[in-house]
């Protein structure tokens, strides 16, 4: 079980297909919202990407601009963008409160979106990959970092033991 809370968002974000699997994959992870920032997209539009029906179950905030966005007190803003000096994405500590935003398909952050994060990480592939893609890759990359999970083993396949449960939690007899 992970700690904190994370949101994620996109700015200029245009296609429903898009907008739909980052919902999916922000339910599906656990998110506690999403949001747009400029979007050309209306939301009601993901009925054939989100068969989750994440909407129902996450609140949904949508800002005309960067200087409308508001985030919960104590969140940091983790911009998603291939830039020479973000931070490699598996080198970097995940804020324990946090939103992610990721740009529009065929651009970028905005420069006012980029001067607004807390932080901005990359991941570390050759050319820019989908957005719901790249989504689903940081939300894994929170979740594998922040969660508790057995240790990987040092020959390949699964973990030896399991995890102990955790001490809260009272043990059932058999």
């Amino acid at each position: 079980m992970m700690r904190g809370f994370f949101g994620v968002g996109a700015e200029g974000i245009s296609k429903g297909v898009n907008l739909g699997a980052l919902v999916r994959t922000t339910h599906a992870f656990g998110g506690s919202f999403f949001f747009t920032v400029g979007a050309n997209v209306d939301p009601r539009d993901v009925r054939t990407s989100d068969t989750s029906g994440a909407f129902e179950h996450i609140p949904f905030y949508g800002f005309p601009d960067v200087s409308s966005l508001m985030l919960p007190r104590g969140c940091q803003l983790v911009g998603v963008e291939l830039t020479p000096d973000a931070i490699e994405l598996p080198s970097f500590r995940h804020p324990s409160q946090a939103a992610y935003v990721l740009g529009p398909e065929m651009g970028a952050l905005s420069p006012q979106m980029q001067e607004r994060c807390d932080f901005i990480v990359k991941i570390p592939t050759r050319f820019c990959v989908n957005v719901g893609v790249a989504g689903a890759l940081v939300l894994y990359d929170r979740m594998i970092s922040l969660g508790r999970f057995a240790d990987r083993p040092v020959g390949a396949g699964g973990p030896l033991e399991t995890m102990p449960e955790p001490l809260w939690f009272p043990r059932r007899k058999l």
